[in-house]
């Protein structure tokens, strides 16, 4: 049985959520969802890289998956709301640019959401990308840029469905 390996830097997200004396501010911030990608929270999507408690605020901190990311003016106002709406007022949200978003941010459960959704998740080899559809890896690449400049725009030869891929960054 093959035990699949959690990317590095994954892992240093869990760690600090998981040992974070904020963990409720994590959980509410859960229910923030990709914009574009409605099914995948920005925890999973990686871009929720660290909430902390300090002297006299909740900082939040994202990354956004692409410098002028148009979905990150939504995700910084749906923070907002959800903060508020559970009672917290006193925060602040900031950008963090380095380390730069990668995929390997991405968490196994959001790749698998993607998946389920009909986008391809990224893939870590070079081989042909799997068709969220059919599962064939008889799919050709239509266009560097599909739905969102993170993915692009696949072809199933089997199934002939289109589908969007998160391109591996």
């Amino acid at each position: 049985m093959d035990i699949p390996l959690l990317a590095q830097a994954y892992s240093e997200r869990l760690q600090r959520r998981d040992n974070s004396s904020v963990c409720e501010i994590w959980e509410i911030l859960d229910s923030v969802k990709d914009p574009e990608i409605p099914v995948i929270s920005i925890w999973d999507l990686g871009v929720l890289t660290d909430v902390k408690k300090t002297a006299d605020k909740i900082e939040v901190i994202i990354t956004p998956t692409y410098s002028g990311c148009p979905a990150m003016d939504v995700i910084r106002s749906d923070i907002e709301v959800v903060l508020r709406n559970a009672g917290i007022e006193n925060f602040i949200i900031k950008t963090k640019l380095s380390p730069a978003w990668s995929t390997d941010m991405m968490s196994p459960e959001g790749k698998a959401r993607l998946q389920d959704y009909g986008i391809a998740p990224p893939q870590q080899s070079c081989g042909p990308v799997i068709c969220p559809n059919c599962k064939s890896v008889n799919t050709q690449k239509i266009s560097e840029f599909g739905s969102t400049a993170c993915k692009s725009l696949h072809q199933c030869n089997d199934c002939s469905e289109p589908f969007d891929y998160f391109k591996n960054i």
